[in-house]
């Protein structure tokens, strides 16, 4: 990089880092600092949606597929589509509803309703440990980018990756902390608007006709089959659903997201500007370039690809730029996760059993703290891993298993009862949770099949939590929206 696309992406960034502290200053209470004081418009919660899910992290992680199985690769994020339109339908005006009624702040206010405050208190933790995992995939693929482009030295003791990472965690703490729920959803806008602008209008001409000699020449660099949608195991596909598709029912982001929407149509149309940003916009674009990189650098990790194909292709000054923007993206769900992580512990741990009766300027101080140090776990985490993907959907696997089918109840079963939905929770999770982490193995004719333990999660969390509702039904309803 040049000395101007030093200076470009340190403007961009002080920018942004502006933006925090200008809300800092305008953040009054909880609902400012979690919910956006619900007064948020479609598109700038669409947009944020979109940054949120696919984020830095899941377009570096595209750019690994594109750079290992070609177009097919984007069928991860069809899942996205999927996903958010069927929020959309189903879900979103359920739960407005009972928002309007209740003021909700995140996913386990929700539970608390239907099911009460065990369930509720499990939920958080489970939502807010997968969300560390998360923010660390996150913080990972910011370590990537600014290793492979911004930073060539390290201190003494350090890779380039470890004190990238370094460096990526303590500015996405910083900017998240100061700033709140309505600092990212603002800033969400306005990068991911720069990123998509940068990426198909400067990014894939640079790469394909300035330096590929045009689509005949990417045809005849790379196997036919990295042209088929078709070159995917049809495990991998279910795969992704199975992980995937059911993160739109218990997102923490997503519901804070849905909380800060002014109204249900708000949300509604948001949910759909998401899903048809991810699918086709993003997925295609972001498997491209990295079938792009395939060619370039055909020698470097999948993940490695896009970033140095950023760095290289593009014009003196656009590179800073579209590099600030890729930053951007990458904290915005960091930011976001911190955000979601954080909300769990706060306001559905820590002030309903230890900070009881705290002023809201002192729950302001206090959300602050847990912030940073959610975050610093969150760069713990990161080091345990080397694949972006890889940490995503290993969190993904775990809110899914032990979240999804009791939320599933509790917006469609009226017979699902608290205890099904807390045991269901606890086994389900820890289905997944040992079998990812190899502490319970398959039988080899089970593990053969390459079906991801989410399913087996999902299966037994479905038993226990139908069975347990038969038998252990509430002896009284509250204010649920089963049906």
């Amino acid at each position: 990089m040049s000395l101007l696309d030093y200076v470009v992406f340190g403007l961009y960034m002080c920018g942004i880092l502006a933006v925090g502290c200008y809300h800092f200053r305008r953040n009054r209470n909880l609902d400012d600092y979690y919910v956006g004081g619900r007064t948020m418009g479609s598109h700038h919660v669409g947009l944020s949606i979109v940054a949120t899910d696919v984020g830095g992290g899941f377009s570096i992680g595209l750019g690994g597929l594109g750079f290992t199985m070609g177009i097919a690769g984007s069928w991860l994020l069809f899942t996205g589509l999927v996903g958010a339109w069927l929020s959309a339908v189903l879900v979103i005006p359920r739960l407005k509803a009972l928002d309007s009624e209740h003021r909700l702040f995140t996913y386990p206010d929700f539970l608390r309703h239907r099911y009460g405050e065990k369930v509720a208190l499990l939920a958080a933790l489970i939502s807010g440990i997968g969300y560390l995992g998360f923010t660390g995939g996150q913080v990972l693929a910011g370590a990537k980018l600014a290793s492979a482009t911004l930073i060539t030295q390290a201190p003494q003791g350090l890779t380039t990756l470890e004190f990238s990472l370094l460096v990526i965690g303590v500015v996405t703490i910083v900017y998240t902390v100061i700033g709140g729920l309505k600092a990212v959803i603002y800033t969400d806008t306005i990068q991911w608007l720069i990123l998509l602008v940068g990426l198909i209008v400067v990014t894939i001409p640079m790469a394909l006709w300035g330096e590929l000699g045009g689509i005949a020449g990417l045809r005849a660099a790379l196997p036919p089959e990295y042209f088929s949608l078709s070159n995917i195991a049809p495990i991998t596909f279910v795969n992704w659903m199975v992980t995937i598709v059911p993160i739109w029912l218990i997102a923490m982001t997503l519901y804070q997201r849905a909380f800060a929407c002014a109204t249900t149509r708000d949300a509604k149309r948001a949910w759909y500007l998401a899903g048809i940003l991810e699918y086709p916009i993003m997925a295609f674009m972001g498997v491209f370039l990295g079938m792009c990189a395939k060619v370039m650098f055909p020698d470097v990790e999948s993940e490695m690809g896009l970033p140095l194909l950023i760095k290289t292709a593009l014009p003196i000054g656009v590179t800073g730029l579209l590099i600030a923007a890729y930053f951007s993206a990458i904290m915005s769900t960091a930011d976001s996760c911190l955000m979601a992580a954080s909300g769990n512990f706060v306001n559905d741990v820590l002030t309903r059993y230890v900070w009881r009766g705290l002023s809201p300027k002192a729950l302001m101080r206090m959300s602050h703290i847990v912030t940073a140090i959610v975050g610093l776990a969150a760069m713990v985490i990161a080091t345990r891993f080397e694949k972006v993907l890889e940490a995503i959907l290993f969190a993904y696997s775990f809110m899914v298993s032990g979240l999804f089918i009791p939320t599933l109840g509790a917006y469609f079963w009226r017979r699902s009862s608290s205890a099904g939905a807390l045991f269901g929770m606890l086994t389900g999770g820890t289905t997944t949770l040992l079998l990812e982490t190899d502490v319970v193995h398959l039988p080899d004719r089970l593990e053969a099949t390459g079906i991801n333990p989410t399913l087996y999660g999902l299966v037994v969390s479905a038993v226990v939590f139908v069975g347990l509702s038969l038998l252990r039904p509430d002896r009284r309803r509250t204010n649920g929206t089963g049906s």
